[in-house]
């Protein structure tokens, strides 16, 4: 038997065996990423240096980065699902370190949402919305309109408001909503959807498993929280003033943009929650509210048929 070390000897001096290499290593060292690392480095960095790296580069530039190779998350081409790759250099020698990639920074995100909150309880068909699916008639178009605004102006720390949207039962404001975070999401920004009766109804049980307060630091440091139908839950003293509130204020004086949708206009709204479940009438602690909610954003009706 040939032994190894002859076998591959043989190989590596073949015509074809060094046409193919050559034409891989100018591809290699071609490759924009490489050369702008060997720019970055090149105090630093021999010839020498680049010949026994060329399989740290190759394996780098085989890759996807920033997500532009890969539909999603569960079709990453990677090595490493989720990570993407980094040149560095690291004892004279090139080497490739493995960093999340933004899709897999977002996911890691919302798992960790999802584990903290439980109720978001937002339907499948509103998570897949986009606006290429929505009917863009006259009913909607100022409300579409208002909500690419929002996503083309966004910059995190920008002062910017949300959007109020309110309308009839079965307009499509929730679809909106999940349109405008599907939206955002394609651009790496995160968000997150709440449907707040379910959200309140966590909240009071929360209270005997002492994550009360975690759950509400959470929405209120959320980059972009949407409170999905507002004004649906059955009014309290205690969640208006001791979890609605104190989300809201931060929020507020934070400049953190917060949409919402409601069957309510503004004046609906205060109306509701001026009267919690035992009857008492609290107009003051009401009006708090609403003026963080109009601090917070700006109403836009949504009309039309009910799709539902």
């Amino acid at each position: 038997m040939e032994k190894i070390n002859r076998t591959l000897k043989r190989i590596a001096s073949s015509e074809n065996f060094q046409r193919r290499f050559e034409k891989m290593r100018q591809e290699t060292l071609a490759n924009p990423g490489v050369r702008e690392f060997i720019r970055e480095n090149e105090d630093g960095l021999t010839s020498d240096m680049i010949d026994k790296g060329l399989s740290k580069l190759y394996e780098y530039i085989n890759q996807s980065k920033e997500c532009q190779k890969c539909e999603s998350l569960d079709g990453c081409i990677n090595m490493m699902k989720g990570y993407q790759p980094e040149l560095v250099l690291t004892r004279n020698a090139i080497d490739v370190r493995y960093e999340r990639c933004p899709r897999k920074i977002m996911d890691d995100e919302k798992r960790k949402n999802e584990r903290l909150i439980k109720s978001l309880y937002v339907p499948k068909d509103i998570l897949n919305a986009t606006f290429d699916d929505l009917a863009h008639d006259d009913n909607r178009i100022e409300a579409i309109k208002k909500s690419l605004s929002f996503i083309l102006n966004y910059e995190h720390g920008k002062q910017i408001k949300g959007l109020y949207l309110y309308g009839e039962f079965g307009v499509g404001k929730s679809y909106l909503l999940g349109a405008i975070a599907n939206k955002l999401a394609q651009k790496q920004i995160s968000s997150m959807i709440v449907y707040v009766p379910e959200l309140l109804r966590e909240m009071k049980s929360s209270i005997a498993d002492s994550t009360l307060n975690e759950k509400i630091e959470a929405l209120k440091k959320e980059p972009i929280l949407m409170l999905d139908d507002i004004g649906a839950e059955a009014v309290s003293s205690w969640t208006r003033d001791e979890v609605l509130g104190p989300i809201l204020q931060f929020r507020m004086l934070e400049s953190l943009p917060t949409f919402f949708t409601s069957n309510f206009d503004f004046k609906g709204l205060e109306h509701h929650l001026t009267y919690s479940q035992r009857g008492e009438e609290e107009k003051m602690k009401a009006r708090r509210i609403m003026e963080r909610i109009r601090t917070l954003s700006e109403p836009v009706l949504v009309d039309g048929p009910n799709r539902r």
